[in-house]
């Protein structure tokens, strides 16, 4: 959620890239699980699932295409990763590590090169109250993140971004931003 020049975040779930199939659809597709699935089943590169899924309801608030799943079964599990990366594939932490370690923004194509497949890297839906006087004034983007360590050499932070704000205002991310949120880690943390 942004304001202006105000962040939050909820951390809800995880999202898994899939490669499988929707009925007779086989193709790559996101599946948005809770916590518990994870803390259950553990999740990692090359597991093969099945379960049950709706599809989201607002696209625009999702980066899922399925959430609610049920009925999820591990059918195969896919080889332990190798410790160390980049891209970082061991198995993703609880959420609360997340909000612990802070992040900073990652340039969006290098997100796709090299970080979709980390468990660090993360694409978000972002809420912006454009007006916050009129809350109900919104739009939507998605953004990316990284979570890893900041001796990443494949981090690339990208351009600064930029927040809408009221009457046609806008406020710039400045790195100190990101700078503050990872400011108690080390460089290999």
């Amino acid at each position: 959620m942004r304001s202006f020049d105000a962040r939050s975040h909820t951390y809800l779930g995880y999202v898994l890239w899939v490669e499988g199939a929707i009925g007779a659809e086989e193709r790559e597709f996101l599946v948005a699980v809770g916590p518990g699935a994870h803390g259950r089943l553990g999740f990692r590169a090359g597991d093969r699932l099945s379960g049950v899924g709706e599809w989201v309801a607002n696209p625009l608030e999702e980066i899922a295409e399925l959430y609610k799943v049920s009925g999820l079964k591990m059918e195969a599990r896919g080889e332990e990763a190798k410790q160390g990366g980049p891209p970082f594939h061991t198995l993703a932490p609880p959420l609360p590590v997340y909000r612990e370690r802070g992040h900073r923004r990652l340039k969006e194509e290098r997100y796709e090169e090299k970080c979709r497949t980390c468990m660090w890297g993360c694409r978000m839906p972002v809420e912006m109250i454009v007006d916050h006087w009129n809350p109900s004034k919104m739009k939507h983007r998605a953004e990316t993140f990284c979570y890893g360590p900041l001796s990443c050499p494949s981090y690339n932070a990208g351009s600064r971004r930029r927040v809408p704000g009221r009457k046609g205002a806008t406020w710039t991310e400045d790195d100190w931003v990101d700078e503050d949120a990872t400011s108690h880690r080390g460089r290999d943390e």
